[in-house]
């Protein structure tokens, strides 16, 4: 239906009908809100962005269990525990908030919120209890059929309210928890969605923006997509740093800038992968260029994976044109004066500077990663897969074993730029 048609069905409902639909959780609810079908799993865990609603799944979930709802329950809960950050949270957010459990059930069915008891009764007889991450000897003792722990990548005592939780978990022929979290790297995260008996349910917040502020979407997102900050609390991923690795989060962080100022020389990078079958390394394609003051800006990441060398080269020739760059940098190492040749049969115009590899991969990254320690390399945007490569890139190479295409890639332009001398005309981008 149109906006319109909506409108005019909505208007002619009357009060107690437009409850009735403003609860139909199976109607409106996004996938990443239902509960996995797979009849095993012990522990959901929902992982999202801010504002993808993790918070209205998990007072839906609960309010199912309670009143025995299909199909996300088949039978009714008695006991339930809702474990937050601290008391304020599960109260403010959980229970009180816009999209807690008071919010969610139909005037009939609403529960009774006692605070002083810290409870929650349907009137069915089912309770649910109210328990603080910030005390978790409180969990010692009590018995549940389910739970809802909220933001546990945040509790101050995790592991030891995480674990006193599930000795409480013994009622009933099969009690469950959900657990809905913007993600950290916590150990405990970590190895809950490892764990074979439980199931993980991700959600960037873009995935709930038909119910978000245009504003939010439009300031916040803008200025934070792609960094580290907004990969975590935004697109809902485990930002994580290798402690052996060239690179930290923190120092790109630092490194970061909104674009790049007028420019002296442009360079695309290329790091020609050995073959071109699937298996096959990516071809690292960056582009950087350089300030009149020295300092480098990363411009480009074009990397492309299983790709023909007619492929990449168009790939890195139509970067080098759009940025007006002033040479295309190319690692010649794998295949010799044939990768100048497969350029060249895509524009014969394209002036190549080839450049060969003499030294391992960390010797060569170790003078750039110097540079960025030294604020001399920016990034003008946010590249997430280069990125990744860069605080996963050790002495031993990357942690998957796979080559660090787009890093070298970076390195090879880093590198043309601060050892060129010369600086022909200032551009800006």
């Amino acid at each position: 239906m149109s906006p319109k048609q909506r409108l005019h069905i909505l208007k002619a409902l009357t009060e107690s009908e437009l409850d009735v639909l403003a609860t139909a959780w199976e109607v409106f609810a996004h996938p990443h809100q239902c509960p996995p079908q797979d009849a095993e799993w012990l522990t959901w865990l929902l992982i999202g962005g801010r504002g993808a609603g993790k918070t209205r799944a998990g007072a839906e979930w609960i309010r199912a269990q309670a009143l025995g709802l299909a199909p996300f329950a088949s039978t009714k809960v008695g006991r339930i525990a809702l474990v937050g950050e601290t008391e304020h949270d599960v109260r403010e957010v959980m229970i009180e908030g816009v999209s807690g459990l008071l919010a969610v059930h139909p005037r009939a069915d609403r529960p009774a919120w006692s605070p002083s008891r810290r409870r929650l009764e349907w009137p069915n007889g089912a309770v649910a209890y109210a328990f603080s991450a910030e005390d978790p000897e409180s969990l010692r003792g009590p018995q549940f059929g389910c739970a809802w722990s909220d933001e546990m990548a945040k509790w101050r005592y995790a592991e030891a309210t995480f674990d006193m939780l599930q000795f409480g978990l013994r009622l009933g022929p099969h009690p469950r928890q959900l657990i809905t979290t913007t993600p950290r790297p916590t150990a405990l995260l970590k190895r809950l969605m490892s764990d074979p008996m439980s199931v993980v349910t991700r959600a960037p917040t873009r995935a709930n923006a038909l119910n978000l502020a245009p504003t939010f979407l439009q300031s916040v997102m803008a200025r934070y997509q792609g960094t580290r900050l907004g990969r975590q609390e935004l697109d809902g991923e485990i930002i994580e740093d290798r402690p052996d690795a060239l690179w930290s989060r923190a120092l790109i962080e630092a490194c970061r800038a909104a674009a790049a100022p007028p420019l002296a020389r442009i360079v695309v990078a290329v790091d020609p992968p050995a073959s071109s079958s699937k298996r096959a390394d990516a071809c690292g394609i960056v582009a950087a260029g350089i300030a009149a003051d020295g300092v480098v800006f990363v411009l480009a990441d074009d990397t492309v994976s299983a790709a023909t060398p007619s492929v990449w080269a168009s790939k890195a020739i139509a970067l080098w044109r759009r940025l007006e760059a002033d040479a295309l940098v190319a690692e010649v190492n794998q295949g010799g004066e044939m990768v100048r040749a497969v350029i060249h049969q895509v524009d014969s115009a394209v002036p190549v500077t080839p450049v060969r590899a003499t030294r391992g991969k960390w010797l060569r990254a170790e003078p750039v990663a110097t540079l960025y320690e030294q604020g001399r390399v920016r990034h003008a945007g946010a590249f997430a897969a280069l990125e990744d490569e860069m605080c996963d890139f050790a002495s031993g190479g990357l942690s998957s074993g796979r080559s660090p295409d787009r890093l070298d890639a970076l390195v090879w332009a880093v590198t043309a730029l601060t050892t060129t001398r010369a600086m022909p005309r200032v551009r800006e981008l």
